[in-house]
C-alpha cells in the first residue's frame, strides 16, 4: 500500500506543477511539449553494487538534493526490468533526472550549496558518472 500512496502523492504534484510548466501540444502527435526546459539525467554506477546500503545512502541523498529550488520535475529510478537489447543499458546504478525552466537555473543548481554538500559527502560511493543535458530544438 505504502507503494500505491507514494505514486499517487508523487502524481498528484507533478499534476500541480505541471499546471506551471509552459506547455504546447502538437496538434497531429498528441505529444505534449515542454517549452524553453533544460533536462538534467545522470546515472550514477556505485563502486559496490550489491551494497545496500551504499544504495540506500545515494538514494536518501539524491531524495535531499531534491530541495534545490530552481528544480521543476524530478524522477529518481533504478533501472527497469525491460528486455535486454543492444541499444539498452541496464548496467548503471541509479537514474537521477531533473528539469530546470533554464540554463540559468541549472547553472544555479550546479553551484547551490545543497548540490556541493551531496558531491562531496557521497563521492565515495561511485566509480562511474554519466550526464545527459538537453534543451529544446527548435525545427
Amino acid at each position: 500500500m505504502k507503494n500505491r500512496r507514494s505514486f499517487l502523492k508523487k502524481a498528484g504534484a507533478g499534476m500541480a506543477f505541471a499546471g506551471l510548466l509552459p506547455l504546447t501540444r502538437k496538434a497531429n502527435a498528441g505529444e505534449i511539449k515542454l517549452e524553453s526546459a533544460l533536462v538534467h539525467h545522470v546515472f550514477f554506477w556505485l563502486k559496490e553494487p550489491e551494497n545496500k546500503s551504499h544504495l540506500k545512502q545515494l538514494l536518501d541523498a539524491l531524495e535531499k538534493l531534491l530541495k534545490v529550488e530552481t528544480i521543476r520535475l524530478s524522477h529518481i529510478g533504478l533501472p527497469a526490468g525491460t528486455e535486454n537489447r543492444d541499444v539498452v543499458d541496464h548496467s548503471y546504478s541509479v537514474s537521477y533526472m531533473v528539469m530546470f525552466d533554464s540554463q540559468a537555473d541549472q547553472d544555479a543548481y550546479q553551484v547551490d550549496p545543497i548540490h556541493l554538500k551531496f558531491v562531496e559527502e557521497n563521492q565515495h560511493l561511485w566509480n562511474k558518472v554519466i550526464v545527459y543535458d538537453s534543451t529544446d530544438f527548435n525545427l
